[in-house]
């Protein structure tokens, strides 16, 4: 199987930082009531669960892109994060089945090309998987790219066709969420994003607006005020928030928790590590 190089980078610095970091949390997260193989010694399943217990959290999202340069290029040049690696080329009987066997198994019971339901052929190799990682300070972040077999890596078309115009209600739609530092002013931030989306040529980005705008040029004329939503009664009192899309079209939020839901969301997660910690 080809593998991938990583090229090399300006911000390595930064990039080493953050991998170590990541690194660092991941092995701190893991419950101290297990060892090294994963052998259950006391009891954090019984207060998360016997499945629950066993977890480390979340280690990445993944995300299926179309164009893969394009969509790399906007979560490490415009929203800054970091290389954690590549690899790709992936194909053979034994990827085909670890990703797409429930797929298979349905297009058999439908009797129809699995083409047509957008599975690729990796196990002949007709079709390929690329992926990288990035890091970002508390989530990595992988992107997808199934690619026919004579598609360059990284460049070009994806193997199916995109969704288009699918509304975030639909059930299982996902969304990634950012979360923005508490110090930056969160419109200006969404209007920068903007502009410099648009300069790189990415016309997918697009916030929503809080007003009620019915054309894209009303959205574009809509003032800063109306970037982001700021709730200041009940239970998210202080979380300030907005839906875009990114480069690909994909489902992102931008969110800041301010005030008493920030103390809620701080309060939750010492709680959490006193729980995982067994203290």
């Amino acid at each position: 199987m080809t593998r991938n190089t990583r090229p090399d980078h300006t911000d390595l610095q930064r990039r080493g930082v953050l991998q170590a970091a990541g690194a660092a949390i991941a092995a701190s997260a893991l419950p101290s009531a297990f060892t090294a193989q994963g052998t259950q010694v006391t009891g954090v399943a019984s207060s998360l669960g016997s499945i629950g217990g066993r977890l480390r959290g979340v280690q990445h999202f993944g995300l299926t892109v179309q164009n893969m340069d394009r969509a790399f290029a906007f979560y490490t040049d415009v929203l800054g994060g970091t290389e954690v690696m590549r690899d790709g080329d992936f194909h053979g009987e034994r990827i085909h089945n670890t990703l797409l066997t429930d797929q298979v198994i349905e297009s058999n019971a439908r009797k129809v090309n699995p083409v047509t339901m957008g599975i690729p052929d990796l196990r002949s190799g007709a079709q390929r998987l690329d992926v990288r990682f990035i890091q970002f300070d508390n989530v990595v972040i992988e992107l997808l790219q199934y690619r026919d077999s004579q598609q360059p890596a990284g460049t070009g078309a994806a193997f199916a066709e995109p969704l288009d115009h699918m509304s975030p209600a639909f059930p299982r739609m996902m969304h990634i969420c950012f979360h923005i530092r508490d110090d930056v002013d969160f419109n200006q931030f969404i209007a920068d994003l903007e502009a410099e989306s648009a300069r790189r040529g990415m016309t997918q980005v697009r916030a929503n607006r809080v007003l009620t705008v019915t054309t894209e040029a009303q959205r574009k004329a809509a003032p800063l005020d109306a970037n982001s939503n700021g709730i200041t009664e009940g239970k998210s009192n202080g979380w300030r928030l907005i839906y875009c899309k990114g480069s690909e079209g994909e489902q992102l939020e931008f969110v800041q928790a301010l005030g008493p839901v920030k103390r809620v969301f701080d309060s939750a997660l010492e709680a959490r590590t006193r729980l995982v910690s067994g203290a």
